[in-house]
């Protein structure tokens, strides 16, 4: 069953994805760490991949940037696809002045500045927050890794060059670790149609002290992430 924006049949997509923004991030997770790799999407050119890691099979697959596009991937690949555990593994900029380059984030919950939740009718605002069972599993994971990974509030942004570049502050006030600009959405799909999703991130640039990682370093550098998010499969 293909769909507008993916060619792939019933079956070709395992159950459990892991979502990069980066659609070259994907190719990389999928040439790095599964085996019996075949790809299932090459449609505007945002790769999809199913493979086996350990023994399990597992897909990959590049979602683009923003709310609107992980909103029609991760929708499709749940309702058409019948994928139940979806991992968005991504970058974020940090908020919070302790967080270095590279630091490991679990987006517990996710704020956001969009408007994604208006479509389901709420009598009021919309905490998305990640599936616990995918959460716990993270934590553990990275504990027996010997990672360190924070575990907090994050922010999905509309905006990536705000007008106002001290707005950060205000959500850095109320703990808010970093911001990204894909896990509310997710996040909401998921709940409405009853499966699991959590987002991970890797600290790629910080507005607080202004570092921040190169694109080649953003596409193959980020590999503690992606080997707790693979561990969930």
């Amino acid at each position: 069953m293909t769909t507008a924006h993916i060619n792939a049949k019933k079956g070709d997509i395992a159950e459990t994805i892991l979502l990069p923004g980066d659609p070259l991030r994907a190719k990389f997770i999928a040439e790095t760490y599964l085996e019996d790799v075949v790809q299932f999407n090459d449609v505007r050119n945002a790769f999809g991949y199913t493979g086996t890691y350990k023994g399990k099979r597992i897909s990959v697959m590049g979602t683009g940037m923003g709310a609107p596009s992980i909103g029609i991937y991760s929708y499709e690949l749940i309702h058409f696809f019948g994928v139940k555990n979806l991992i968005r593994v991504g970058s974020c900029g940090a908020y919070n002045k302790d967080l270095e380059l590279y630091d490991i984030i679990l987006g517990m919950g996710a704020c956001t500045n969009s408007r994604y939740d208006h479509q389901y009718e709420l009598p009021g605002t919309y905490s998305a927050i990640a599936s616990w069972d995918l959460l716990y599993k993270a934590k553990k994971i990275a504990e027996e890794k010997h990672i360190d990974v924070k575990v907090g509030n994050i922010l999905t942004s509309d905006i990536f060059y705000n007008a106002n570049p001290d707005a950060y502050k205000k959500w850095a006030n109320m703990g808010v670790l970093a911001v990204e600009m894909e896990a509310y959405a997710l996040y909401c799909n998921a709940a409405a149609a009853g499966v699991n999703a959590l987002t991970i991130l890797t600290v790629s640039d910080s507005l607080v002290t202004k570092l921040e990682t190169t694109s080649k370093e953003r596409e193959t550098g980020f590999t503690k992430m992606m080997e707790i998010a693979l561990e969930l499969a």
